[in-house]
């Protein structure tokens, strides 16, 4: 059973930094991609950043230049770090792990962009 944990997420000031983290637990492929969602509320829930195995990534645009997603293989473990923070970033950030066979999604971690 794959397992997803994160942490990170706190109450901000805009123009703040923070840095998610996610390590993922149990047995799959080293084949994957791990990325990171948000979820406003009454918003959808939509891709902040992912990254493969192979080290592509991919970037919302509302994130292009602030945020950097980086991965660590040796411990499972891929983060997100969020710069120039602003109110609208505010949601809960969630972790996702993809192979070509399983999703896994972590419970999420609140952060709140508020002054």
């Amino acid at each position: 059973q794959v397992q997803l944990v994160e942490s990170g997420g706190g109450v901000v000031q805009p123009g703040g930094s923070l840095r998610l983290s996610c390590a993922a637990s149990g047995i799959f492929s080293s084949r994957n991609t791990m990325a990171w969602y948000r979820q406003a509320p009454g918003k959808q829930r939509e891709l902040v950043s992912s990254l493969t195995s192979g080290g592509d990534t991919n970037y919302a645009d509302p994130v292009k230049g602030r945020f950097t997603i980086s991965r660590d293989n040796t411990k499972n473990t891929v983060y997100l770090q969020m710069d120039s923070l602003k109110p609208e970033d505010t949601a809960v950030y969630y972790c996702r792990l993809q192979t070509r066979i399983f999703d896994y999604w972590g419970q999420g971690t609140q952060v709140t962009v508020s002054s």
